[in-house]
């Protein structure tokens, strides 16, 4: 399969679903490249107006327990809109027009497929965006691997993007890339942030049992061997359901360890009733990282006073020293721009949603024809490109259509304009990015 512009008939997006998951690609399913080879008949749809506008889908947790993921996306959207409206792309020599078509997977990895197969097959879009975790963009990702659609994701570590699709580091995909940091990233900051507390190097760990979940967890990839290596040890009382109301067996099991590191990657109603849980049968751990679940100011100050110095990694952030190779904006221009339409602090989506459209741009850019779907995603593969998130080069790996992006650490603290405000105090690995501050520990064991 080579491109989207074999001339075959159009299947129904009903077909195409049927025949996607008759194949096994599905949310978490893997052997997409597979399944696309075989079943050379799926292609995109040539578009309606060829040489004159370029449709790019994007979708993002607008709705549910997803949703401060896509918080900002109407912002930077119509921001978005608003620059290619004035700034055309040009493609082989000549200006097109930008059509950016949004979908709200409504947190649900099932609804992200759909409305995906939706944008291609219905739409004809030529690039695909995503962005949200690893229950958006896997499942959008699956179904433009299959179709032969160029996709770009974001905000995902590469180990549950690749993984969890059943992907291989050698091979990568076909049609479908990522920017984002990894794994080792996260365990590089937390490790920094917990050396900084003095502990008794036990990590009470809050799994949940999605695809985050699954690989943070993962005995061969995930915490556990890095944590043993850095003499950390995991008390792991198996994933929780996402959803969950009761945490008493996790409390029960960290407290009976003593463990005062508290590890975990849980959604943030799933981490807020877990944490009130914790006060109330009193298990306090000297520090807590927590990925996903408290990224967001929303989430800390419904938390509250129990939310101070709740740490966190941070992939962007208005003290981020990287600018727009579109708009030439700073991350602080960024950041403030959202605070001067909105009201609302500054969130670490904005900039990944950005940057997004910085590489959809550069890559078009770089084609002689929108109808060149295979043209479009060699270009993503060999990018190498400035963005408002850092620099990305999809050819340096660290396997196949992936770029990392720097990760730094963070707590909150209590704001100036603002209840609390991400702190970045953990930069070991990218000085390039400002600390503002040193870890310091819980207040409840404080001193």
């Amino acid at each position: 399969m080579q491109d989207g512009t074999a001339n075959v008939s159009r299947p129904t997006r009903r077909q195409f679903l049927r025949t996607v998951r008759a194949a096994g690609i599905g949310v978490l399913a893997g052997g997409v490249a597979a399944a696309c080879a075989a079943e050379p008949g799926i292609a995109v749809p040539a578009a309606g107006d060829p040489g004159e506008v370029i449709r790019i889908g994007y979708v993002s947790p607008e709705s549910g327990v997803l949703a401060p993921f896509g918080e900002a996306d109407r912002f930077v959207v119509t921001a978005m809109r608003e620059f290619f409206a004035a700034n055309p792309v040009h493609v082989g020599g000549r200006p097109h027009r930008v059509e950016i078509l949004t979908r709200d997977s409504q947190s649900d990895a099932n609804r992200a497929a759909d409305v995906a197969a939706g944008l291609v097959l219905d739409d004809g879009v030529h690039l695909m965006l995503v962005s949200g975790t690893s229950d958006t963009t896997n499942a959008v990702s699956d179904q433009c691997e299959a179709a032969g659609t160029p996709c770009v994701a974001t905000a995902t570590p590469w180990q549950s993007w690749l993984y969890g699709r059943g992907g291989r580091p050698e091979t990568g995909f076909a049609w479908t890339y990522l920017f984002s940091w990894g794994l080792e990233d996260v365990q590089a900051v937390y490790a920094d942030m917990w050396d900084q507390v003095a502990t008794n190097r036990t990590a009470g760990a809050l799994w949940p049992n999605d695809t985050d979940g699954m690989a943070w967890g993962s005995p061969d990839l995930g915490f556990p061997p890095a944590a043993a290596e850095r003499g950390y040890t995991i008390v792991d009382p198996g994933n929780y359901v996402a959803g969950a109301p009761d945490f008493s067996a996790q409390i029960r099991a960290f407290r009976a360890a003593s463990a005062e590191v508290l590890l975990g990657v849980a959604g943030s109603a799933d981490f807020a009733a877990f944490w009130r849980q914790s006060a109330q049968h009193g298990y306090q751990p000297r520090i807590a990282t927590i990925g996903k679940g408290i990224q967001f100011p929303a989430t800390v100050e419904e938390i509250g006073a129990a939310a101070l110095n709740l740490a966190t990694e941070v992939g962007w952030s208005p003290s981020h020293p990287f600018t727009s190779s579109l708009t030439g904006q700073s991350a602080a221009d960024l950041a403030a721009g959202y605070t001067t339409a909105t009201g609302r602090q500054w969130s670490q989506p904005i900039g990944f949603a950005h940057a997004l459209f910085e590489v959809a741009a550069a890559a078009l850019r770089a084609v002689g024809s929108i109808e060149d779907r295979r043209a479009i995603a060699d270009a993503i593969a060999a990018m190498r490109l400035d963005t408002v998130v850092g620099p990305l080069d999809f050819t340096a790996g660290p396997v196949r259509g992936v770029a990392k992006t720097p990760l730094v650490g963070g707590q909150w603290r209590p704001g100036t304009a603002t209840p609390y405000e991400l702190v970045i105090v953990s930069n070991a690995r990218h000085p390039e990015i400002p600390a503002a501050g040193a870890v310091e520990p819980l207040p409840t064991l404080a001193g």
